[in-house]
């Protein structure tokens, strides 16, 4: 420990204009630039007080680190300019780092530093500058140290000088364990020749092979260049670096006698290799409680990783996927390298401009740094000038003002009217296309094929009102604590709630800018601007560059100033596959195909309906169009929840029929108003999650049903013989299927959900009324508290009380209203206050409360009066009043819980003046109903007192 403040107090961190990438982990690199002693990614633009709160979390046991930047380095990918020693104490993810600007930390003594050189648990040795291999060490890296293990990682031959040899050789021989990561070149390094029969000595080697299998691993092959690997890579490799070729044979024999700790992450499989390190290196340890996290880890990701099971008949896309891996790794490897390399030459970088806040300050600049791209075909060098919340892009030897951003006008940025060129091997990527073109299987599909590539798919809905909200909910699986009672605060004032909201985002978004890999995927984003305060969503991101990767699917034309990738419709040949299946049909059949094909406007939504329907009812696609065409058409204004028309949103006519169809064949199958039809119906009224099999039952039992479609049972009968005709009502499960075998619904992978595409949902809330949205708010209402739908409670509160502009709204009968505030409204405002730090969210939702309350006393004292007045006020009752005569009474106490709930969450937020008007309403309400000395007049008397006092100190202050 003295040790570590020790040199920790001589060392400084990088510059914050500098880096761009951050990292969590303790790491040790070996220079090959400017300096032996160079540090990895750090967090330099975290502020003082959130390092100093990170450094309270987890004490340092540390890892003194030395850092290698191989032009970027092992981890870093861009040149650091700084030429000046630095390095830095990490341990578990947490950084401890000092850092003041324009501070000068003076000369540092190599022999110094190498005195205090310590035993490391493992050492990671590799060999190659090919970007995927640095991902790879420096997710290794940082994993290990995540769980507590000290690692130093070098890559020994971009040493240039005999003093950092020396330094990495010592510690490569203290080191516990080594790892080294074999690699088609590190057979032709005499480093890493080195390195294997070091350890193969010692027998603590863990060999991982990487681009290549144990099988390839003969030196024999190798010699004589068999094999379509060693043809061109093979040969007698000790020649080049003089080595001898007893030795050579040695080491590369050695690794067949390696059987139980080899590993192999070959073919892209990242993710298990590392996890299966980490828990063979913590049982050689004795690290139990260490493998006992990962294990917990892995059955977490195997339950709750991806929101909907892998497409099994997903066709095409092929090029998509290909381009979308090149967009955010900066190059393809396997079978997509030969088939779409036109992909590299095909956009060539340009002046780009990437902005996070609308006002940004011009004197946020940093130095400039030169970096050569990812493949050298088809890409020319480019200059990256760095802002605090702003990277600029421009190709290098162009003139002076293309590094000038956006002019600044009346202190707001211009947009530019055209889109901005995409942006490969920075970690982001927009899929553009209307909806129900196949954005999100595309999507899933993505991160189905490439999960292994990052330690987790986090998923986030990208509607509108529940964004913020979606992307809170990471912080579960990324661990983090964004609680309130956990935010910082600071000296001697307390925090406002929007300072609050923006640390418990920060506390996310640092996750996300570790050294470890996550993919992020934003569905269905509706908006750029948040729907609660209209700030930016890019505020929410990471910055961009990192290891994190971020997926957006929209159906805007452009976000955040990219050019998107536009997905276009399948093929012909891909749409007749989706639609027809395995089944052969004649020429006449073909063209009947052709024509829905057309009529449907090529959605892939429609198209999987079409074949869905082909598929489980014994018709041909003649009959199936004569009964499209035949099927009346029903009118609605198409108003979206949101508030305004939406033509993105609108259905075409042809697909409305093909939806009609499908809902006269359930109710055919099962009678009118089955239960398939009316959770259609109540399921568009939910939020846009996934949606528990139960809850969207109860709420379809509720549904009082109306004879909503239309009659065609002469023409449906012979279409829908392959289903039961008896009218025997189905099982919630019987419904359930039939919804996911025709295509209607999707099944959710948490807790048997149900998951509606957004057009279906649309079509089915204007086709059902508003009558499911009492269901749908009745059965939300009987269900226990429900800490992980908390998007379906959002929903309910929406229907029922009045935000901004929301066009839906229903009125409740007063026993319901009362019955909603206590066991959602309550619960689900102090939930999302407490625990996610959503202050001004809880606080608005309680507000809307309080006026629902009031106009519901004000009500039921009108409807009693009328009643009294009546000359015959003996009749039978007409009033919820008269029904219970307490019921009056409840109600105001209630609005006095609330006025107190309220009251307490303004004084954490320091807002006094307000709590004290709010706690002296709830104290007349209680006096003049419950008395002076009741329980409840006390707390809210004893709440006053301390406001009084909070305020008196405020005022000393």
């Amino acid at each position: 420990m003295e040790l570590q403040r020790e040199t920790t107090s001589k060392l400084g961190m990088l510059s914050a204009t500098t880096s761009r990438n951050l990292s969590s982990s303790s790491s040790a690199f070996v220079s090959a630039s400017q300096s032996p002693f160079f540090s990895p990614r750090s967090p330099s633009f975290q502020t003082a007080e959130s390092t100093k709160s990170d450094s309270t979390l987890n004490p340092p046991t540390g890892s003194l680190g030395v850092a290698d930047a191989v032009n970027s380095g092992v981890v870093i990918q861009k040149p650091e300019p700084s030429s000046s020693a630095s390095a830095f104490v990490r341990d578990n993810g947490i950084s401890r780092e000092k850092h003041k600007k324009g501070r000068s930390y003076g000369k540092f003594s190599f022999n110094q530093f190498c005195n205090r050189l310590r035993s490391y648990d493992v050492y990671i040795g590799f060999h190659g500058r090919k970007p995927s291999l640095l991902r790879f060490a420096n997710w290794l890296r940082a994993e290990l140290e995540l769980q507590g293990m000290t690692c130093f990682a070098a890559d020994r031959a971009r040493c240039r000088n005999s003093r950092s040899h020396e330094t990495v050789e010592k510690v490569m021989n203290a080191s516990t364990y080594g790892v080294v990561i074999i690699t088609k070149k590190s057979f032709g390094n005499p480093y890493s020749i080195e390195e294997l029969r070091s350890f193969l000595g010692k027998k603590n080697l863990i060999p991982i092979f990487f681009d290549l299998g144990p099988g390839d691993c003969l030196a024999r092959d190798i010699i004589e260049r068999r094999g379509e690997l060693w043809e061109k890579h093979g040969g007698e490799l000790w020649i080049p670096y003089g080595g001898l070729e007893k030795e050579w044979k040695e080491a590369v024999n050695g690794l067949a006698r390696v059987d139980e700790w080899r590993l192999e992450a070959q073919d892209g499989h990242w993710r298990d290799c590392i996890l299966k390190a980490v828990v063979l290196l913590a049982t050689r340890l004795s690290r139990r409680s260490v493998v006992d996290r990962v294990n917990r880890w892995r059955e977490r990701v195997d339950r709750e990783e991806f929101p909907f099971p892998q497409n099994e008949n997903f066709i095409g896309r092929k090029k998509e996927l290909s381009e979308l891996e090149f967009i955010l790794f900066g190059d393809v490897i396997g079978d997509a390298e030969r088939e779409y390399f036109d992909l590299k030459t095909r956009h060539r970088r340009k002046n780009l401009v990437l902005g996070q806040k609308e006002n940004i300050r011009l004197e946020e600049r940093a130095k400039d740094r030169q970096t050569e791209s990812s493949s050298s075909k088809g890409k020319e060098p480019v200059i990256w000038r760095e802002f605090d919340k702003e990277i600029e892009m421009r190709r290098a030897g162009g003139p002076h003002r293309q590094h000038q951003p956006f002019r600044v006008r009346n202190g707001t940025r211009n947009r530019r009217k055209r889109s901005m060129k995409i942006l490969y091997g920075k970690g982001v990527a927009c899929v553009s296309g209307e909806s129900g073109i196949g954005k999100t299987e595309l999507l899933l599909e993505y991160a189905y094929r490439f999960s292994q590539r990052y330690k987790m798919v986090l998923w986030i809905g990208g509607e509108a009102r529940y964004i913020r909200q979606n992307y809170l909910n990471l912080s579960q699986f990324l661990e983090v604590d964004v609680g309130f009672e956990n935010q910082s605060t600071g000296k001697g004032r307390t925090q406002s709630f929007e300072e609050h909201e923006e640390d418990s985002i920060s506390r996310v978004r640092k996750e996300l800018m570790r050294d470890i890999p996550f993919l992020v995927v934003i569905d269905n984003l509706e908006k750029e601007n948040d729907w609660w305060d209209k700030k930016l969503i890019m505020d929410l991101l990471p910055r961009f560059g990192g290891e994190t990767h971020i997926i957006i699917s929209t159906r805007l034309p452009r976000v955040m100033n990219l050019e998107p990738l536009k997905l276009s419709y399948l093929s012909g040949i891909e749409a007749m596959s989706l639609m027809r299946g395995i089944k052969d049909y004649p020429i006449e059949e073909i063209d009947a195909l052709k024509s829905i094909e057309e009529k449907l406007g090529r959605l892939t939504l429609g198209l999987g309906i079409v074949g869905a329907i082909l598929s489980e009812l014994p018709i041909n696609p003649v009959r199936l169009l004569d009964t499209l065409n035949r099927m009346p058409l029903r009118e609605f204004s198409w108003i979206s929840l949101s508030g305004v028309e939406d033509p993105t949103l609108r259905p075409q006519p042809f697909l409305m029929r093909l939806l009609e169809v499908c809902f006269s064949i359930f109710d055919h199958a099962d009678g009118p108003g089955c239960l398939a039809t009316r959770m259609v119906h109540v399921g568009g009224w939910f939020g846009p999650g996934a949606i528990p099999i139960s809850l969207l039952a109860s709420a379809a039992y509720k549904h009082a049903w109306k004879d909503h479609g239309f009659r065609f049972w002469s023409m449906l009968r012979a279409i829908s013989c392959g289903l039961t005709t008896s009218h025997s009502r189905k099982s919630e499960v019987e419904a359930f299927s039939m919804l996911t075998r025709f295509g209607l619904a999707k099944v959710s992978n948490q807790e048997d959900g149900i998951h509606f595409h957004e057009m279906i949902r649309m079509y089915a809330l204007h086709r059902g009324g508003i009558v499911g949205a009492h269901a749908m708010v009745q059965s939300v209402c009987n269900q226990p508290f429900m800490f992980q739908h908390t998007d379906h409670l959002w929903a309910a509160c929406f229907l029922v009380f009045k935000f901004g502009t929301f066009p839906w709204t229903i009125e409740l009968k007063v026993p319901k209203l009362v019955l909603l505030v206590k066991r959602v409204v309550l619960p689900l405002a102090l939930h999302m206050f407490i625990r996610f730090s959503r202050c001004n969210a809880a606080l608005e939702l309680l507000r809307a409360c309080t006026d629902a309350l009031a106009a519901a006393e004000d009500s039921l004292v009108s409807r009693v009066g009328k009643w009294l007045d009546k000359p015959y006020c003996w009749g039978s009752p007409k009033s919820d009043a008269q029904l219970n005569p307490y019921l009056w009474q409840e109600t105001v106490l209630l609005r006095a819980t609330v006025l107190e709930a309220r009251s307490k969450l303004m004084i954490r937020g320091g807002q006094y003046d307000i709590a004290e008007d709010l706690i002296k309403k709830t104290l007349n309400i209680r006096i003049s109903i419950c008395g002076e000395h009741h329980p409840d007049t006390e707390s809210a008397r004893e709440t006053q007192n301390k406001i009084t006092r909070l305020l008196t100190n405020n005022l000393v202050i």
